[in-house]
Parts: structure tokens; sequence; C-alpha cells
């Protein structure tokens, strides 16, 4: 594990119960986020946002004249409440239950007279454990988390890229806290059918808000094996696409995910890590676009016009 390289060794096995853990903390925060914030499509109200410092909400709204955040400081491994009136909560990040976690975080809340009522049991999660009755999840790895953080932040800057050269629709580059995967999504400004759902703790509307439109999705997920993967995938998934070149070596087509997929360790141990995540990304965008009939032309910029890189 080597929490300072800028594409960080992080073996799954090596933190997988800190994983779980932070995964169910930052549950927790999100569902937060959504008791206080109007929906907006395609969840994106939901998620947090990578920092100079680890992951915050943004700015939530609080009360009349009153907004808060809530930060994680993923250097010194503390969580601020803070709000526009200059209030200030604080806690450790350190190993301490779900439950525990849950029930301080709350009490800062109300400490700041925020009180946030949620429904206390974890999303996309098989046999859940309600928040305030879970004892089972208490590690807290310092060093594995700062590694992941960095993960993410390297993560974001080529994402950030890859999501410059598109003119259409597309979401921020934004962490979702159900499965712990940073992601961002193309539209291609077409429809979608429903979407069948299956999400476990994720009733059928929530998918479809979701996946309300065409689309095809990139992200990175610190899951399955080795040191987690990248993943494209297309919704719906149009015919031929799982059929495409995935584009560098080492991915490939899963059928268990439904998606296209890159392991971690091919883009950390590459010469050039970004080249061989753009061409991924790329290249299993194309697959979806092509196959999916879209219009390219319009959607996309041309190379051009796209600004160099300082």
């Amino acid at each position: 594990m080597s929490a300072g390289a800028a594409w960080p060794e992080l073996p799954v096995a090596s933190w997988e119960p800190t994983r779980d853990t932070l995964t169910l903390w930052l549950q927790v925060i999100g569902k937060i986020r959504i008791a206080r914030t109007p929906l907006l499509n395609h969840w994106w109200n939901a998620p947090l946002y990578v920092t100079t410092r680890g992951l915050t909400t943004s700015p939530i709204p609080g009360d009349a004249g009153r907004s808060l955040a809530i930060d994680l400081d993923l250097l010194d491994h503390r969580l601020d409440v803070t709000t526009t009136r200059g209030e200030r909560r604080s806690m450790a990040l350190e190993p301490k239950s779900v439950k525990d976690f849950h029930a301080e975080l709350h009490g800062l809340l109300g400490g700041v007279g925020l009180a946030t009522e949620i429904w206390p049991v974890p999303v996309e999660l098989p046999e859940a454990i309600p928040f305030d009755e879970d004892t089972t999840h208490h590690d807290y790895d310092p060093e594995a988390v700062t590694a992941f953080w960095r993960t993410l932040v390297e993560v974001q800057r080529v994402f950030e890229v890859f999501r410059s050269r598109f003119l259409g629709k597309s979401s921020p580059v934004h962490l979702f806290w159900g499965a712990l995967d940073l992601a961002t999504t193309r539209f291609s400004g077409k429809g979608a059918p429903p979407h069948p759902g299956g999400m476990p703790n994720c009733g059928p509307h929530v998918m479809h808000e979701a996946y309300s439109h065409e689309v095809s999705s990139c992200g990175y997920w610190p899951g399955a094996e080795g040191e987690g993967i990248f993943y494209a995938y297309a919704y719906p998934d149009p015919d031929g696409y799982r059929d495409m070149n995935p584009g560098p070596a080492g991915a490939r087509w899963d059928d268990e995910l439904g998606e296209f997929v890159l392991p971690y360790t091919a883009v950390r141990t590459a010469q050039d890590p970004d080249a061989v995540l753009l061409d991924f990304l790329q290249s299993t965008y194309a697959a979806a676009a092509t196959t999916a009939g879209w219009d390219r032309a319009a959607l996309e910029r041309p190379a051009l016009e796209r600004p160099a890189r300082a």
C-alpha cells in the first residue's frame, strides 16, 4: 500500500474491512444530503465530491438564511459539520462502529440545530444492517483511506479531461456512495425504457430516475478483486455493444457485471496511466455511441478545439 504515490497501490484485500465501513459512513452522509436537497435529474443531488483534502457534500440547505456542509478531511482524518453562520462541529475519523458514527454525526447536526431524519437502511447492499444497529462494521485504516482518496484525485483529473471532449449533456464527476464508485455519464438526448431495477433496498423509482435517458457511463470502483476496476456500460445495452473492442490491453467485457472493465492495476503500472485510462474511456464510449446510433458529430468536441493541457 502506497498512500503517497500519484496512483497508489491499494489491493482490495488489504483494506476491504475499512472500505466497507467507509462506504456505510458515506451512505449516512449521503442520505443526509438527499433529505435536505431537492431532487435533481438522475439523483445528482445525492453524490459527494472530491476536494483537496478529502470529500464533501458541498453546501446543503439548512434553514432560512443558513446552509451547512459535511466535509471529510482524509489527511487529518476528521469530519467537520460547518454552517454559513460560522458554526463548526467536528469528530475524529477513527475505528468506530457504524452505529456510533451514525449517532455521533446526528449529534453534531443536532448541536447546530439542524437535526435531520433519514431512512437508516443502507442501499445497494445485500443483507444490509440498519445504521443504528450496525456494530459489525467498525474498521478504519487511515493510511488506506488516504491512499483511496489520492486515487480518486487522479481518477477525477483524467475523467475531467474525458468529460471536456463532449458537448452534449454530461454529469459532473461525482462519488456515488451506494457502491463507492466515482463516475461520470454522457447522454445522447434520447429517452430510455424503464430500467428493470433489482438493486437491494432500492425501489423501482430510484432506477427509473437514474436511467430515464439513454446513457454511456464510466467509473472507478474499488471492488471486485485485485485493486479494483474501471468500468464502462451503456443503457439501454445496444445490439453489438458488448462485442466491440474495448481498447487497451487488459480491458474486456464482464458478463457478470454487464460492463466493460479494466483493472486499476493496468492503469497504475502503465508507463502513461492517463493515456491508458483515456483510451479505455474513449473506446468504450465510442462503442456505445456507434452501436446506439448517437449523433456523434453534434455531441462531440472536434479534436482541434480541445484545450491543451498546461
